[in-house]
C-alpha cells in the first residue's frame, strides 16, 4: 500500500523507509503504511515560525476569522468522502458526523467568535485601563499579541477529524500557524483532510502543515514561543510534559487526557420517570457512540444503592438491541475499536476490572457481529459491569477505553460526589435529576475535579447536546487525571495562543501603541463634528464637546409624565430629601442620557448610520434642577467590518455639570459608513 505523505515546509514528503503498515479496523485489510522517515522537523517548525507565522499575523481577527469560514465551507462539501474513508477506522456514520460535523462546525464556531468577540485588529486588549497615579498621567493596560511560535498537535486516533479541527480554529484566529501530528492508526483519515485543505489553497503558506508517523526529534526543537496541545494517555503526557526542553524553556503545555468520567442519578429518579429514563438512555449512548472510544465516555455510572438492580436491567435491555458489526451496515449501531491493538488493550483493562464486581451485560471474549469477521476485525461486546462495594480502587483507577462502563451505587449526595472526585480528576461529569437541591449539592462539590459539568432533567433534555459532547463555546479540559489543561471555550482557546502583557505608559501614548483612545489621553476637536465623518476618515480621539443645557424641574416633571416613571426621587421633595443619597428632586438617569444624546448628535443625514447601544452606564453624581450639563464624545474605537460597506464605532460618553464632576459614563456603540468608492 502507499505511504501517507507528509506536509512540511511548504511540499509533500514521501517517507524514505516502507514504514508500518495500517490496518482497516474492520477488515484487517492494509490500509496504508506510515513512517516519518527523513522528516526534517527543526526545518518544519522553523518553516511555521518564519513562513506562516508573519502571514498570518499580518492579518486581523476577523480576516483570519474569515478564512476559517470559508474552509469550513470547503470541507463541508467534502464530508461524504470523510464519512466513507472513517468506515475503515470502525466507525458508524453517525460516528463519523460526530467528528467531522463536530470538527467543521468547531470552525464556524471559532469564525463567529473571532468575528463577534474580537477587534478587527492585530492586537487584543484585556480588562480595563488601570489607573496607575493620582493625576491619571500614568496609566497601564493588559495587551495579547500571538505568540511567534507554532502549535504543535500530538492528536489521539478516536477523532481524526475533529481532534485537528478543533485545535487548529482557535491557533488561526490567535496568528499562530500549526503542525499536526495525528495518531497512528487513524492517520489515513487526517491525512486526506490536511490534503482537501492544503488543496483548497484557503490558508496562508505555513499555516498548517502536517506529520505522519513519530515525532523523532521534534520536542528537541521547541521553544518558550511555541505551544504543544497533547489529547490521549494520562502517562504519555506524563511523559512529553516533562521533556528536558518543555521544562527548560518552559514551553506552553496542554493536556487532554482520558479520564474516569462519571454520570450520577438522583434519588428522585424512579422507574418509568423521565430522568431514571434519560440516565439509561445516555449511558447507553454514551457506551457505544464510537463503540465507546471518547475520552468524555461515562466510565462509573452512580445510581441510588436502591435504584441500581433496575437501572442494571434497563440499561441490560437496551444493550441487547445494540447491533455490533461491520458499519456500512444500516442496522448496525456500533462499529469496531480503531484496532486490534485497541482491543487487546480493553481486554486487558477488564481482566482488572471484572474480578471487582460482576458482569451485567456482555461478553468480553465473544462479540456477534453483522456484515463482518468478529475475530479479523476489531470487534468487542459492550460491557456492563457492577460493582456493589464501591469503595474498591478498580473502578476509580482502571479505565477500559471502549464500550465499557461499571454502575456503582451511592447513599446519600456527599458518598456521590466523594466518589466522584475519586476519579481523581475529569473532563466531563453529569448529574441526572430533577431535584434542584441535590443537584445543587453535587454540582458544587464535584466542580473542583471536573472540567465541564452537565445537569439534565425533562426541561434540558429537550435540546440537551449530550454528555459526550464538548462545545467550541465551553472549556474542553480538566483537572488531575484529566490532564490539567484546557481547550476550545470560546475566545478563551485563542487566548491560549497568546501573551498578555502588562503595558505601562501615559494615557496618549497607550492609546497610541494599542489603536484605542484611553480616558486622559489627547482629543482633537475640530470645525468638523465627528459624525460627518467616514469611517476611513475617523481617529481615536476624535472628540466633539456639547453644551451646556440646563434641566429645569419642567424637563423632569414631563419626562416623568410622558414616560411613567415616577418613582419618587424625581417627584416627591420630602421623600428625595429624605433618601441618604440626594438633597432633594433628581433628574432620571435616562432623561441625562437622552439630553446629552440631544447635545452631542449631528441630525442631518450622513456616515452615522446607526445608534445600536449602550455599555458601561454609570450615573456618578445627582443632577438637580438648575443643573447645566455638557457632554464630550470621543471616538474611542474605530472597527472595519471585513466585506462590508461600514464599520462599528465606540465612542466615549463623558457628561459633566457646572462644577466639572461627572454626571453619567458610557460608552456608545454606532455604525458608520466608509467613503463610497
Amino acid at each position: 500500500m502507499a505511504p501517507l505523505s507528509s506536509y512540511v515546509t511548504g511540499s509533500w514528503h514521501v517517507p524514505r523507509d516502507e514504514g508500518a503498515p495500517l490496518h482497516d479496523a474492520v477488515t484487517g485489510e492494509e490500509v496504508a503504511t506510515i513512517s516519518s522517515a527523513g522528516v526534517d522537523f527543526r526545518a518544519a517548525l522553523e518553516y511555521g515560525r518564519r513562513t506562516g507565522g508573519p502571514a498570518l499575523r499580518e492579518l486581523t481577527f476577523h480576516q483570519r476569522a474569515a478564512l476559517l469560514k470559508a474552509l469550513a465551507s470547503h470541507l463541508r462539501e467534502h464530508r461524504e468522502e470523510l464519512y466513507a474513508l472513517s468506515l475503515r477506522t470502525g466507525a458508524t456514520l453517525n460516528d463519523s458526523r460526530f467528528d467531522v460535523d463536530g470538527g467543521i462546525g468547531a470552525l464556524f464556531s471559532y469564525s463567529s467568535k473571532g468575528r463577534r468577540e474580537l477587534p478587527n485588529a492585530t492586537v487584543h486588549l484585556d480588562g480595563g485601563v488601570e489607573p496607575l497615579s493620582k493625576g491619571g498621567s500614568f496609566v497601564g493596560q493588559h495587551v495579547y499579541t500571538p505568540l511567534h511560535g507554532v502549535a504543535v498537535q500530538i492528536n489521539a486516533f478516536n477523532f481524526p477529524v475533529w481532534g485537528p479541527l478543533e485545535k487548529l480554529a482557535p491557533a488561526f484566529v490567535a496568528g499562530v500557524p500549526s503542525l499536526v501530528k495525528p495518531a497512528g492508526q487513524t492517520a489515513y483519515v487526517t491525512a486526506r483532510l490536511v490534503e482537501l485543505i492544503i488543496a483548497a489553497g484557503i490558508l496562508p503558506e505555513g499555516a498548517l502543515q502536517l506529520v505522519c508517523g513519530s515525532a523523532g526529534d521534534l520536542f528537541e526543537h521547541l521553544t518558550e514561543q511555541d505551544v504543544v496541545a497533547f489529547t490521549g494517555s494520562a502517562s504519555t503526557a506524563q511523559k512529553l510534559r516533562t521533556h528536558p526542553v518543555v521544562a527548560a524553556r518552559s514551553v506552553r503545555f496542554n493536556a487532554e487526557a482520558d479520564s474516569l468520567n462519571c454520570s450520577i442519578l438522583g434519588p428522585d429518579a424512579a422507574p418509568g420517570g423521565a430522568e431514571f429514563d434519560l440516565f439509561v438512555e445516555q449511558l447507553v449512548t454514551e457506551m457505544t457512540v464510537k463503540a465507546g472510544q471518547k475520552c468524555t465516555a461515562i466510565r462509573r455510572a452512580f445510581v441510588p444503592a436502591g435504584l441500581i438492580d433496575a437501572v442494571a436491567e434497563a440499561a441490560a435491555a437496551r444493550l441487547a438491541k445494540v447491533t455490533v458489526g461491520h458499519p456500512a451496515d444500516p442496522s448496525v449501531r456500533m462499529g469496531a475499536l480503531a484496532g486490534l491493538g485497541q482491543r487487546d488493550e480493553v481486554r486487558r483493562a477488564l481482566k482488572a476490572l471484572i474480578p471487582a464486581g460482576s458482569v451485567v451485560y456482555g461478553d468480553p471474549e465473544r462479540v456477534e457481529v453483522v456484515g463482518a469477521d468478529a475475530e479479523r476485525g476489531a470487534f468487542v461486546s459492550p460491557l456492563l459491569l457492577r460493582v456493589d462495594d464501591a469503595g474498591r480502587p478498580e473502578p476509580h483507577e482502571v479505565e477500559a477505553f471502549g464500550p465499557v462502563s461499571t454502575l456503582m451505587p451511592y447513599t446519600s449526595a456527599a458518598r456521590a460526589v466523594e466518589l466522584a472526585a475519586r476519579g481523581q480528576g475529569s473532563l466531563v461529569g453529569s448529574v441526572v435529576t430533577g431535584d434542584r437541591d441535590f443537584a445543587r449539592e453535587v454540582v458544587l462539590g464535584t466542580a473542583p475535579w471536573h472540567g465541564r459539568l452537565l445537569v439534565l432533567d425533562a426541561e434540558a433534555a429537550k435540546e440537551s447536546t449530550g454528555h459526550g459532547s464538548p462545545l467550541p463555546v465551553l472549556v474542553h479540559g480538566g483537572p488531575g487525571r484529566a490532564g490539567g489543561g484546557e481547550e476550545m471555550g470560546g475566545v478563551r482557546g485563542v487566548l491560549h495562543h497568546m501573551n498578555r502583557t502588562a503595558v505601562q505608559a501615559s494615557p496618549s501614548m497607550l492609546g497610541a501603541i494599542t489603536g484605542r483612545w484611553v480616558p486622559g489621553g489627547e482629543r482633537a476637536v475640530t470645525g468638523v463634528h465627528p459624525f460627518r465623518k467616514h469611517l476611513e476618515e475617523l481617529r481615536p480621539g476624535d472628540t466633539v464637546v456639547a453644551g451646556p443645557r440646563r434641566v429645569d424641574l419642567a424637563d423632569i416633571d414631563h419626562f416623568a409624565a410622558f414616560t411613567g416613571d415616577t418613582f419618587y426621587a424625581h417627584m416627591d421633595e420630602k421623600a428625595a430629601r429624605a433618601n441618604p443619597f440626594f438633597d432633594g428632586r433628581v433628574a432620571h438617569g435616562y432623561l441625562i442620557v437622552s439630553l446629552a444624546a440631544g447635545l452631542f448628535v449631528d441630525p442631518d443625514p450622513g456616515p452615522v448610520l446607526a445608534n445600536y447601544g449602550l455599555e458601561n452606564l454609570r450615573f456618578l453624581t445627582p443632577v438637580y434642577p438648575g443643573d447645566e450639563l455638557t457632554v464630550t464624545l470621543t471616538a474611542k474605537q474605530i472597527d472595519p467590518r471585513e466585506g462590508a460597506g461600514y464599520g462599528e464605532v465606540r465612542w466615549d460618553a463623558d457628561v459633566t455639570k457646572q462644577d466639572g464632576s461627572s454626571v453619567a459614563k458610557y460608552d456608545v456603540l454606532t455604525l458608520v459608513a466608509r467613503r463610497e468608492g
